[in-house]
């Protein structure tokens, strides 16, 4: 049941009915109602043009329309809106005027709401059980000269002393509330293109089945049967066939006047409205999605730009993205990510995430899972595999103080990719998930960059690097930027690339690879060898990474969704090891993307050059990226280089490249040593606070033995679940 159900609308009459009262009026529909019998509610601010817009839409619809002003309250108060207002006062009018909304109904009809009726909560709950609300998001200032030349004067609020800005910041919350849909307004849009927008935004309701997603792996036969929604992939993590989904039909784009009203606002602002483009309110109610990304970047991230972008040096700006509890970029997806997770969960399932780390995510999920609460935390534990060797100190002991609840880190005497390959294999063996069902009731997930709902929230960031420049004056819509990633798992640049498909004027994505450069020789050569290839140890291990997980999206991407040549390029990466693309697909990737690699050297010159020509310190991934931007990126436009972790969380070779004698062995003082010689960026006291609480724990170090990893994986499960009986 419910707005989409098709048998319904099918049969369903093109009849509307509106009663007041005890007075009834009806109109007939000309076509079918594309709600059924839902009405669709335009809900904004007062100025907001909901009353024409209305009108449009209806006579687009072939639909009655309904203003409350005029229709509703002066039929029934026998007098206008702002004698009404002027004689009770605005407390007393709200009650009247929400207690008259009460007593209405309506069948598929378009009803323009006042601008004060989202603020009576018995009001709105009675009209949104029969409708669909939209509310047009218009800019404040639009408004304020829309009203300045009308001259309204039946405002509630509006009296002396009190700026009609404080009024629309006051009634925002209201809207936010009620809203189903957003229509985001650009600056200077006519009634016209709003109403333009409304019915794209109702269109976009009724179709959820346009918002599927597919394997990479996936031909398409088998694309339409059965139908997997975002709350799907979430919880899936990896599809089926061993591919990584993708949306069906790309991303949406915002147009540059959507942009712009975004450059104005905050973080989690931008990042509501992103992500109510790309996730159906359907899946993630919006009142549901706000909830989660207001705790996902709130007072847990020591700044409260959330990801701010800062000038380096020359036409180099640096994107800080580590200011969140673990000090590195996974937080930005990994203090969202378990909240969409446990949001999606079906009923009656346990679910135990298995996360392979190279450093960073690992005690990003650790923190991001264990903030969960109630039944969401019982349901669902966490167990990340690290290599023993491959992770700095600090990355070890930020783990490693998760040992109880439902959240636990283990280290492998192996690397990376074992661990990576390893759930794979998990994942493909229906003997063991099956086991783990029947015995555990439990379900097998993944929150590496692979699952969707880890990659999505990055598209934000980029998205909102760019705008921040917009915003300072640095570039004018439209003009480009280059953005330099360090590069392992390809999700990263990945996720810029999506950006880019949203609208984003991004040039060119480079990717910054250290000396296991397997994909900055993929990019440059088109041919992708593991044959032979042995992951060296560096000093930015997140990127220490052979096997590029998000790679199989790019060539998915790049060669228009063409899923058999995925399948095939990665089932022989599989079994051979070795690759190669086609001539014109590489032609395609370079128009895309460019790549490069540094040494070690390089690596530790680039931080030591940036602090003493500018006194900040980079840690040695971001170090990978200016080193790397340096040679390939020529000055013609801004380069964004994302800083994906704090200097502190690899101190010694920060140290190593400040030329630091007599380097103390705690990591605490270590810190505090190198926040002396950092004029910036700032200390990271989450990170501080972590590891002197920490200090050196044992923890379980586990042979590279795939059997040895599937009994923690049971253990996990005996710990954090109850058997079902």
């Amino acid at each position: 049941m419910g707005l989409l159900n098709a048998s319904r609308l099918a049969v369903r009459a093109a009849r509307c009915r509106l009663s007041l009262l005890s007075t009834s009026k009806s109109w007939f529909c000309t076509k079918t109602a594309p709600m059924g019998d839902k009405n669709i509610l335009l809900m904004g601010p007062p100025g907001a043009g909901k009353t024409t817009v209305g009108k449009i839409v209806a006579h687009k619809l072939g639909l009655p329309v309904v203003d409350v002003d005029d229709d509703v309250l002066e039929a029934a108060w026998k007098m206008p809106v702002a004698a009404k207002l002027a004689a009770m006062g605005g407390k007393r009018f709200l009650e009247e005027e929400g207690q008259a909304l009460c007593n209405f109904s309506a069948s598929g009809c378009v009803v323009s709401l006042t601008g004060s009726n989202p603020l009576h909560d018995e009001a709105m709950q009675h009209v949104k059980q029969d409708g669909l609300v939209v509310y047009l998001d218009v800019d404040d200032e639009d408004i304020i000269q829309r009203l300045t030349r009308m001259k309204v004067n039946r405002i509630v609020g509006q009296e002396a002393g009190v700026s009609m800005r404080d009024i629309l910041l006051y009634r925002k919350q209201f809207y936010e509330k009620w809203l189903d849909v957003r229509v985001l307004c650009g600056t200077g849009d006519t009634v016209e293109e709003v109403a333009e927008r409304v019915l794209k935004a109702v269109r976009r309701y009724q179709n959820r089945d346009e918002e599927t997603f597919v394997s990479t792996r996936c031909d398409s036969a088998g694309r339409s049967n059965p139908k997997t929604y975002f709350s799907d992939v979430v919880v899936e993590g990896l599809a089926a066939d061993g591919g990584l989904y993708v949306p069906k039909n790309g991303f949406p784009k915002l147009d540059a006047r959507e942009w712009l009203r975004l450059a104005a606002m905050s973080y989690q602002e931008r990042a509501l409205v992103l992500l109510e483009k790309c996730i159906h309110p359907l899946d993630v109610s919006a009142l549901d999605l706000r909830t989660m990304i207001f705790k996902a970047y709130g007072s847990n991230f020591s700044s409260k730009a959330v990801a701010p972008v800062k000038h380096l040096i020359y036409n180099q700006y640096i994107q800080e993205l580590f200011h969140g509890p673990t000090a590195s970029f996974k937080d930005l997806a990994l203090q969202l990510m378990p909240q969409l997770f446990a949001y999606c969960l079906p009923p009656m399932c346990n679910y135990l995430v298995l996360v392979a780390t190279s450093g960073d995510t690992g005690s990003a999920v650790l923190s991001g899972f264990s903030r969960l609460s109630g039944v969401d935390r019982h349901r669902t534990g966490v167990l990340v595999f690290f290599p023993e060797e491959g992770v700095s100190e600090i990355q070890k002991l930020q783990m490693t103080s998760y040992r109880e609840g439902n959240a636990r880190a283990v280290s492998v005497l192996s690397d990376f990719d074992f661990c990576q390959r390893t759930i794979k294999r998990m994942f493909g063996e229906s003997g063991l998930t099956g086991h783990l069902a029947v015995e555990y009731g439990t379900v097998l997930s993944t929150a590496n960059s692979i699952n969707w709902a880890r990659l999505l929230p990055q598209v934000v960031y980029h998205s909102s690097a760019y705008l921040d420049l917009c915003r300072d004056g640095v570039i004018s819509f439209g003009e480009p930027v280059d953005v330099c990633i360090p590069t392992g798992n390809f999700g990263n640049a990945m996720s810029a690339v999506y950006a880019k498909q949203m609208g984003v004027p991004i040039r060119k994505v480079i990717c910054a690879s250290n000396h296991n450069c397997i994909v900055s020789d993929f990019i440059t050569t088109g041919e992708y060898d593991l044959r032979g290839r042995l992951l060296m140890q560096s000093h930015s291990p997140a990127i220490d990474i052979l096997k590029s997980s998000n790679l199989e999206r790019f060539i998915y991407h790049i060669s228009d969704g063409d899923s058999r040549l995925v399948k095939d390029l990665f089932t022989r990466l599989d079994g051979q090891q070795h690759f190669e693309v086609p001539e014109p697909l590489l032609g395609r990737m370079q128009q895309e993307v460019l790549a490069g690699w540094c040494s070690e050297d390089d690596c530790l010159a680039a931080i030591q050059n940036v602090h003493a020509q500018t006194g900040y310190v980079m840690d040695t991934h971001t170090g990978v990226a200016k080193a790397v931007a340096d040679r390939l990126q020529r000055g013609s436009c801004p380069v964004v280089l994302c800083s994906t972790a704090h200097y502190g969380k690899f101190a010694p070779a920060v140290f190593k490249a400040l030329q630091t004698p007599n380097i103390p062995q705690d990591p605490v003082e270590q810190l505090k040593e190198l926040e002396v010689a950092a004029s910036r960026p700032e200390t990271h006291g989450e990170m501080m606070t972590c590891l002197k609480e920490s200090g050196r724990r044992r923890h379980t170090v586990c042979p590279a033995d795939y059997s040895v990893l599937v009994e923690e994986v049971e253990s996990m499960i005996q710990d954090s679940f109850l058997k079902v009986m």
